[in-house]
């Protein structure tokens, strides 16, 4: 009896604490008077506005083009209140949704009219799976680009919440989304086996070609974070025409772990000597996560027994190292098998980034907590030089997402708005491959293709 409350006390806190041991969590619904008024509406001064809806809140969230943001929720006098960016400011804009009964939408002054688009919802078949996809088209009949989004790590519906699907045909560019395997209305286990869900991708891109028909012009992947692992696989399985990718990692997740560590140590004012040693629990922290949780204890008990103590040993985080750090092995036998989700650990995506036939534009937030850009921009650089077929954009002091951001008092960070010229960047170069001289807000561009 005492093992068993010693393990579920360490479960309980190990859910509480995220990282690798969190568990998928489970998304209400939206409520359908929010539902309702999600869309993208054109101003009467020519500007787009698109609402979408916020996980597990009762809120939707604007955005523009310039990728300025705020939320709005419903107040007690049936009203709306807004808030500024990602924070709880009042918003000084007044902003009027509407309701399901009478529909209307006023932003700062300006009446807008939600955009109607050309929607085919469907089921396909991935790799063992039914997967629930939607095609959006822009109205008319010509043929137009159109992304296929590929998904995060996110365990949310793509359907549900992805705002690309909105914004991207509100200029002219088609979108295949689907629901990932293990979340919405699509089959199966949510898994972050890569191989998996680049198959899965290449059925989504072959169910976008079999909708649009002889309105598909080049059609490609375009996603963040995660994505970039699995857009460029899926792109050498099948015929894309192109990839886009956001902030994602060309390394592998453990080395995500291990630069996340050293960015957390550095920011502590930790210097080379202690990051050598923390490179060294890195090492042990992926071995035993990549083996399963079957192996790898004993060379992590040694560097227990001969850091622990140090004062640095509790600034350890990252995406798993602090919390396996943190327990003993008999729990991480036990708990972390529970928790496996299939995720390659181990994957390199140097040889398929090489191997990529089609157009690569990868994107990089300059400082990127989450998947730290260094390796990855070093990485890229060389794959430009080698292959000739890259583009690549870096947005100065954003974070996860392109997102801009403020530094709070006890150094996490509250995102202010998306960086001006993202999304032109990702509509401009979706729609034709090609990047405008005129530059895209305070994106740099690092790299081009060979002439």
């Amino acid at each position: 009896m005492r093992w068993k409350r010693v393990i579920g006390i360490l479960i309980v806190a190990a859910a509480a604490a995220g990282g690798w041991w969190y568990s998928q969590p489970a998304y209400k619904p939206v409520d359908p008077a929010l539902a309702c008024r999600v869309g993208i509406y054109r101003l009467d001064d020519g500007r787009l506005v698109d609402l979408a809806p916020l996980t597990n809140s009762d809120s939707l969230r604007w955005r523009l083009l310039d990728g300025s943001s705020g939320r709005i929720s419903r107040n007690q006098a049936g009203g709306w209140r807004a808030r500024v960016g990602w924070g709880s400011d009042p918003d000084p804009k007044p902003i009027d949704a509407g309701s399901c009964a009478e529909p209307r939408f006023v932003f700062d002054g300006h009446a807008g009219e939600r955009l109607n688009f050309t929607v085919t919802d469907t089921r396909f078949t991935g790799d063992g799976e039914e997967l629930a996809g939607r095609l959006v088209l822009p109205s008319g009949d010509g043929a137009v680009p159109i992304a296929v989004l590929v998904h995060g790590s996110e365990a949310y519906s793509a359907l549900t919440y992805n705002y690309f699907q909105r914004l991207l045909p509100a200029h002219g560019i088609g979108v295949f989304v689907y629901d990932k395997r293990g979340t919405g209305t699509s089959t199966g286990r949510y898994s972050q086996d890569f191989s998996l869900l680049a198959n899965d991708a290449v059925a989504a891109l072959r169910e976008a070609h079999r909708l649009a028909g002889a309105r598909a012009g080049r059609v490609g992947f375009s996603g963040g974070s995660q994505a970039g692992w699995i857009a460029p696989l899926a792109a050498t399985r099948s015929d894309a025409d192109f990839v886009a990718v956001s902030y994602g990692l060309a390394d592998s997740p453990l080395a995500e772990d291990r630069d996340q560590v050293m960015l957390d140590l550095t920011a502590k004012g930790h210097g080379p000597e202690v990051l050598a040693k923390a490179r060294e629990v890195t090492d042990a922290t992926g071995a035993i996560i990549a083996s399963g949780f079957e192996t790898g204890y004993d060379r992590l008990d040694a560097l227990k027994a001969r850091y622990a103590q140090e004062p640095w040993w509790k600034d350890m985080k990252g995406e798993f190292t602090g919390d396996i750090a943190g327990y003993p092995a008999f729990a991480l036998r036990w708990i972390g098998p529970m928790y496996d989700q299939g995720t390659t650990w181990n994957y390199d995506p140097l040889p398929v980034l090489h191997a990529l036939k089609p157009p690569l534009l990868w994107i990089l937030a300059g400082a990127d907590r989450e998947a730290p850009p260094e390796e990855t921009r070093r990485r890229l650089l060389s794959a430009a030089q080698q292959t000739g077929r890259l583009t690549l954009v870096e947005y100065p002091d954003t974070d996860h997402g392109i997102v801009e951001f403020e530094t709070l008092p006890d150094g996490s960070r509250r995102p202010t708005r998306v960086a001006d010229g993202y999304f032109r960047l990702l509509i401009d170069w979706i729609r034709d491959g090609r990047l405008n001289e005129a530059g895209y807000g305070k994106g740099q561009v690092l790299a081009l293709p060979a002439a």
